[in-house]
């Protein structure tokens, strides 16, 4: 499992969920690991902590993916404190619902701001420090391509917009061996949107498989696509929502 030995990696928003189980898969595989996280800086510390006992660097980085400056600052950092970067993760994102007509001017900055500007600011900044072979995987959600249920539209929204911005960005980085791919979770058990939330039932009445996915199954295809086995794939996304959008 040493498939990214020597490779250097920034996740944002990692202090928890998903994104601490790709800061893991990545160092599992021999990766030295950056996150970036908002206010956790206790759970950001246990994740390099866990990254460390792999026996990777690891760095934990404070920087609010809302913030334009923040973001560019820590992409910077991450690439001096592990010596450049090959890969970067754009998993910082939050949720907002409820109807559009009840949406306020506050929610929808902050989705926007999270969920599309801080990828495309990060992607930039990481441009400068990419080599050939280099690596961006943004996570989406499956709600990008099906909105199966009302009160989910403007952060549906935001996701979509990222499929774009990867057909797009995968087009200007490919000639210099960079790949750009989106990783589309569906009802994935977090803090976020637990296994027993509220609509948690709702949610597995819409999967094929009948059940909450896990952080380690989007980790592991983000680790898949970071790795030697993804040097073909680019410009595409992959969605691991146990069917629910079959």
């Amino acid at each position: 499992m040493s498939e990214l030995t020597g490779k250097r990696a920034l996740v944002t928003g990692a202090s928890r969920g998903i994104g601490a189980a790709i800061a893991l898969a990545l160092a599992e595989k021999g990766a030295d690991v950056a996150i970036t996280y908002e206010r956790s800086a206790d759970r950001a510390a246990e994740v390099v902590r866990a990254i460390e006992a792999k026996g990777r660097r690891g760095f934990a980085i404070q920087a609010d993916s809302a913030d334009a400056a923040a973001v560019k600052r820590s992409v910077d950092e991450a690439a001096k404190s592990l010596g450049g970067l090959d890969i970067l993760v754009n998993n910082a994102g939050i949720a907002r619902g409820g109807p559009v007509a009840e949406a306020s001017l506050a929610d929808i900055d902050a989705l926007l701001a999270v969920n599309i500007r801080s990828v495309v600011l990060a992607s930039q900044a990481a441009i400068a420090h990419l080599p050939k072979g280099g690596r961006i995987v943004s996570i989406g959600s499956n709600l990008a391509d099906r909105v199966a249920f009302g009160g989910i539209t403007i952060y549906s929204m935001t996701k979509s917009a990222l499929l774009s911005f990867t057909r797009g960005l995968a087009r200007e980085l490919g000639p210099s061996g960079i790949t750009v791919n989106l990783v589309q979770p569906g009802s994935t058990d977090t803090d976020m949107n637990p296994a027993n939330g509220e609509t948690a039932d709702g949610q597995r009445a819409l999967s094929a498989l009948g059940h909450f996915g896990k952080p380690e199954d989007i980790a592991a295809a983000v680790a898949f696509l970071a790795g030697p086995g993804g040097r073909q794939i680019t410009g595409t996304g992959i969605t691991v929502d146990g069917g629910a959008n079959a």
